[in-house]
């Protein structure tokens, strides 16, 4: 092991390598702060460049660094326009614009790197010293394991309900789940709930949703409320304060350390991802906030934002594990990566590690060395990037509206993708005026069909619902489920109790 970890760093550390390893960053980082675009679409446009360059090891370089550079700079556009065009950036949008509001869009981009830059080492280090024997725990994970998994991160939309609100969040979140049946199933090779229009078959896309939730009601507020154009900028002087204060270093550092570990054993699991794991470490974070520190989630918190930026860079890393120790790509990333791979003629698997250790160990040293690179290439830039907030909101509004067509258009090439967008961001719109959470059905979204097709799988497997409690962790992932549900309305009881003054006991 210590002699493939040597010729492995002693490949990422070449000058070819190296280039790969900037080039990738830049690439990524640039195609994460534009919505619409994302790491699966540019990945898969430079896999014929991968291959022109032949030595297998700098192209998954190459590969692997405009994956995490794009998560790391998808947190651009999720902090400052409210649009976050990756889906592992979505949860950082929750504290991150609100802060941005607020004038403090340096201070938000500043603690976005740092936590990208902790979890993505954190990640590194433990797939350095871990990744055969983690290798062993991907494998105990079956269907039902995955169902479990996928039940715990909706369930998770009790973080993002405040008191009261848990109908609700879990209504979204059915509404969501409802949403991710359109179209062709995984399991059925027929249209379902598309009303006979054929470009529906493929489903309602990722982006199209995101924008329609996020970016399209900001700029109709911005239409509607002309007063708001001018409020909550902040100053010029505000947006150059990137330097955060001890104190506020103390309180996110927990964070970072305790979601960097999450989100990436949430990595190591296929199927999981950067998108699991940033919504389970806002929702952790959240429910074991007290008081006045939990009533900021939503509002600017700075834990809200350092707590998914942490998570999924650590989870991007993790997934390298599936994908280069078993051949399991644990996402849609990952298995563009895979196919790169199997063109480069390098077979990921258990016998990687064995015939081609020179490429595993490099891979994952030019991680550790890649948010090195993005750290201190994004760092300098935050001034001029919030900036972008100096800009008259009403001159913001094309500038936005732009990017939100766009991003939904280049996803599946498709005008009725124009016409989803525009009436789904109306319903949206009144949705917020009406006080339902968003986040919640785009939870539902992104989990509902990995949910469906792991419930009908494990089903088959077991003939029956019986796998729900003969197997050991799926039983405990529900139970865990329960918990996240019932814990904010036991706060919320205990809560009116003490103010009540009478103990629950009596």
């Amino acid at each position: 092991m210590l002699e493939g970890i040597l010729s492995g760093l002693e490949t990422a550390l070449s000058f070819q390598n190296l280039l790969m390893v900037v080039a990738g960053c830049l690439i990524g980082t640039l195609i994460g702060m534009l919505p619409g675009l994302g790491p699966m679409s540019i990945i898969a446009i430079m896999i014929p460049i991968a291959i022109k360059i032949g030595d297998p090891s700098a192209a998954l370089i190459l590969l692997a660094g405009v994956y995490y550079g794009a998560i790391f700079g998808g947190s651009t556009s999720s902090i400052l326009i409210n649009a976050p065009g990756v889906a592992g950036t979505v949860a950082t949008s929750f504290d991150g614009y609100p802060l941005a509001r607020q004038g403090q869009a340096g201070k938000a981009l500043t603690i976005a790197a740092i936590a990208s830059f902790c979890g993505g080492t954190v990640g590194a280090l433990l797939l350095l010293g871990f990744a055969p024997s983690l290798a062993t725990v991907a494998l105990l994970f079956h269907s039902a394991e995955y169902f479990a998994l996928m039940i715990v991160g909706l369930a998770a939309v009790a973080a993002f309900a405040g008191t009261g609100q848990v109908a609700k969040a879990l209504m979204m979140t059915v509404m969501g789940v409802m949403l991710a049946t359109l179209g062709e199933s995984a399991l059925f090779n027929a249209p379902r709930f598309t009303m006979g229009i054929q470009d529906l078959q493929s489903g309602i896309s990722f982006i199209t949703l995101a924008m329609a939730l996020f970016a399209l009601p900001e700029a109709l507020y911005l239409v509607l409320d002309p007063r708001r154009s001018n409020r909550g900028r902040g100053n010029g002087d505000a947006i150059e304060k990137l330097r955060i204060s001890r104190s506020e270093a103390r309180e996110i550092a927990p964070v970072i350390g305790r979601q960097s570990l999450q989100g990436f054993f949430v990595g190591v699991m296929p199927g999981a991802g950067a998108t699991i794991a940033s919504f389970l470490g806002y929702a952790v974070e959240h429910n074991i906030a007290r008081g006045e520190d939990q009533a900021k989630f939503g509002k600017g918190s700075i834990r809200g934002l350092a707590a998914p930026e942490a998570a999924n860079n650590a989870a991007c890393t993790g997934s390298f594990v599936p994908l280069l120790t078993l051949g399991i790509p644990g996402s849609g990333t990952t298995a563009i990566l895979m196919g790169a791979l199997i063109a480069l003629n390098v077979a990921p698997g258990p016998r990687l590690m064995v015939d081609n250790p020179s490429i595993f160990w490099a891979v994952i040293i030019s991680m550790y060395i890649g948010n090195l690179v993005l750290l201190i290439l994004n760092l300098p830039l935050i001034p001029y990037i919030a900036k972008l907030l100096q800009v008259p909101r009403n001159y913001l509004i094309p500038f936005i509206l732009f990017f939100t067509m766009m991003g939904s258009y280049i996803g599946q090439n498709n005008a009725t993708e124009l016409l989803l967008l525009t009436g789904m961001g109306i319903a949206a719109t009144i949705m917020r005026f009406a006080g339902f959470p968003l986040a919640p059905l785009l939870i539902g979204f992104i989990l509902g069909q990995l949910l469906e097709n792991n419930f009908a799988r494990a089903m088959n497997l077991s003939d029956g619902v019986s796998f729900m409690w003969e197997r050991p962790m799926t039983a405990g992932l529900l139970v865990f489920s329960a918990v996240l549900i019932l814990l904010p309305s036991m706060r919320a009881r205990l809560a009116k109790w003490r103010r009540r003054g009478v103990a629950p006991g009596d």
